[in-house]
């Protein structure tokens, strides 16, 4: 299995890191993608790349992190962004739920992350909460090639949309919960080739763990769930997922 999103840098993983890192690999995960939110800890991830053999890092500025920073960051992340160990441009996208940046500051730091991902030929890991239309229309105009939908929730329509875009969508724990019908609807209906698995750590806990801290030894639960909605083998539901991943971010 591996983990396409995790936050090794978050402040959580403080008191035992490495040993979140070797839980995972007993679990099966034999690599994982730990994603920078600022220049601050898209530096870290890449820190931790170099750190732990199976870790790879994608640098980008979150959306609700868009306003905070400085004129140099993206220039910043630029030069991070050729070091051999990040796979991806991320995570970046859209958030027009929570509120905390101007949605016209969001809709720029999206541009200029795709210009970056197309620049670079790595992946874009994209962040959507309440922005659909919006997102996709950037990503077209931008000429998005090669885009993850991070913690894809749907509805079924808008798995079938991102689809024919050939977007990648990655599914983490809120597929367990059991008020989600609609990520559940959604996930059945991913293309095999275009699905991948997360856990989003320490965010996202599964079911029903919901609440304690998540960690990517928890991937498994994940990879379980999707398999049964999608009435898959779950041996078959890890490597495909795990193939996808590798083909997707180039490990």
């Amino acid at each position: 299995m591996i983990d396409t999103h995790v936050h090794l840098h978050d402040p959580a993983f403080d008191p035992d890191r490495e040993a979140v890192v070797a839980r995972a690999l007993a679990a099966g995960v034999t690599a994982l993608v730990t994603l920078g939110t600022d220049r601050a800890t898209s530096e870290r991830a890449v820190k931790l790349a170099e750190r732990f053999e199976a870790v790879y890092a994608a640098v980008g500025i979150h959306p609700n992190q868009a306003h905070q920073g400085s004129p140099g960051d993206l220039e910043a992340l630029a030069r991070l962004v050729a070091h051999p160990k990040v796979v991806a441009v991320g995570e970046c996208g859209l958030d027009y739920e929570r509120g905390w940046c101007p949605p016209e500051v969001q809709r720029e730091n999206l541009r200029r992350h795709v210009r970056l991902s197309r620049a670079c030929g790595k992946p874009l890991v994209v962040h959507n909460r309440g922005a659909h239309e919006d997102l996709l229309r950037i990503l077209e105009e931008e000429g998005a090639q090669r885009v993850v939908m991070h913690m894809f929730t749907g509805p079924s329509a808008y798995a079938d949309r991102c689809g024919r875009l050939g977007y990648w969508m990655s599914v983490g724990g809120v597929v367990t919960y059991p008020a989600a019908v609609q990520v559940r609807e959604a996930v059945a209906r991913i293309p095999e080739a275009l699905l991948l698995v997360e856990t989003d750590s320490p965010y996202m806990t599964p079911h029903p763990d919901r609440g304690k801290r998540n960690e990517p030894a928890n991937l498994p639960r994940v990879v379980e769930a999707v398999a049964a909605v999608r009435g898959a083998d779950p041996d078959r539901a890890a490597s495909r997922t795990a193939e996808n991943a590798r083909r997707c971010f180039g490990l």
